[in-house]
């Protein structure tokens, strides 16, 4: 059962509870006033008042149909007790009123949202209201008005528990169509970012062969080159396939390659960019313990940065420094090529955008450039260890 159900039955029990208890206590306060009933009529209904709050707690707290139904002839058994006395008061008439129209009435709060509730809460209504025409037909009393209260009582609670049970189903749609959008609106999420992910891997990788080759693979020794082909089309093997592409550098430095270890540490960037013609300084650790998706997207930045060296600036050689505090992994790429004025890239160059900015965004990082025209180029790039 949903737990907005269990909600709703929680809040009927309790209703039903303070509605039977209090009814009980109500009329058994009326039967005290001076002359309402004599001595041994006090006394049974004293123990009936008791028997049905001791059966409205059972009910209410094991949701006993049985207990329910025993509340409720209980209930009539108090009618014709209190319809048999001698002395008929209002206080009598008043006692009988809270009886068949409160705490009788009680149980239909808690029945009424069961399978086939309503035909059992109209029965024992007919049952107290048959009870109440038969104590004013052999004791000759006029019950008129008390009969009109059980009918309200019953009426105003049934009607109060369908009310809230219908609410409680709108609700539950609604919540329900609501979780159905948001998982919707997850799966496109998550697409999206993987198609993203994927045109980065392909803009790392073979768009970035491919520029080598229409350049006649200046720089760039054919061995090296013929490498990096295999790679690549090991790489559109899997886009084939549809196998989806992990946000692994394994699929952006040496897609199959067979030492994991090695595809995901920065050592692997300076050989694979060593043979295309880039030489890149090194400064700081190889490996750092970082979560792999964070690894991942600061190699795969640092990747396509020294690639924008190795086409844009006009040198071939390059440093990178790692650091790291406790909670921080910075990596350093700079150059003393020609440099460029970051504000007049224009929006249609996603190479940084997507493969730096975007990577490094996705996990909580950021990269900042710092460049002018004749004066080198300084990306740094951030991520966060946690």
């Amino acid at each position: 059962m949903k737990r907005i159900h269990k909600e709703r039955d929680r809040l009927l029990r309790r209703v039903a509870r303070t509605t039977a208890l209090l009814g009980s206590v109500s009329a058994f306060a009326c039967l005290l006033v001076p002359r309402a009933v004599d001595a041994s009529e006090l006394a049974v209904a004293t123990v009936l008042s008791l028997g049905i709050a001791i059966l409205a707690v059972l009910h209410t707290m094991r949701g006993s149909v049985a207990a329910a139904i025993a509340l409720v002839a209980a209930s009539a058994v108090l009618v014709l007790v209190l319809a048999g006395s001698e002395v008929f008061t209002p206080g009598t008439v008043t006692a009988l009123a809270i009886t068949g129209g409160v705490t009788s009435a009680s149980v239909a709060a808690t029945l009424v949202v069961r399978r086939r509730g309503t035909q059992l809460v109209i029965l024992l209504a007919a049952a107290m209201l048959a009870a109440e025409w038969l104590a004013a037909a052999v004791f000759a009393h006029s019950l008129v008005s008390v009969s009109i209260v059980t009918a309200v009582g019953w009426a105003v609670l049934g009607v109060l528990a369908a009310w809230l049970d219908n609410g409680v189903g709108v609700a539950s749609a609604r919540i329900a169509e609501v979780g159905r959008a948001h998982e919707a609106e997850r799966l496109a999420s998550e697409l999206e970012a993987q198609q993203r992910q994927d045109a980065r891997v392909l803009h790392d990788t073979v768009l970035a062969t491919l520029s080598l080759l229409a350049h006649s693979g200046v720089g760039v020794r054919a061995n090296a080159l013929r490498d990096q082909a295999g790679d690549d089309a090991r790489l559109l093997r899997q886009l084939r396939l549809g196998v989806p592409l992990d946000a692994g550098s394994n699929a952006i430095f040496s897609p199959g390659s067979d030492d994991d270890l090695l595809s995901t540490t920065f050592e692997s960037v300076r050989q694979r960019f060593a043979r295309m013609g880039l030489d890149v300084s090194w400064h700081g650790a190889g490996q750092l313990a970082l979560p792999r998706d964070r690894l991942d997207a600061l190699v795969g930045a640092l990747g396509e940065c020294l690639e924008n060296v190795r086409r844009h600036s006009g040198v071939s050689e390059a440093d990178v420094t790692i650091t790291d505090d406790d909670q921080t992994v910075r990596a350093m790429v700079t150059d003393a090529g020609d440099g460029f004025e970051p504000d007049a890239v224009g929006p249609a160059r996603l190479g940084f955008a997507e493969s730096v900015v975007g990577r490094l965004n996705a996990v909580g990082g950021r990269a900042r450039i710092f460049s002018s025209p004749g004066s080198g180029t300084t990306v740094m790039l951030e991520v966060p260890k946690a």
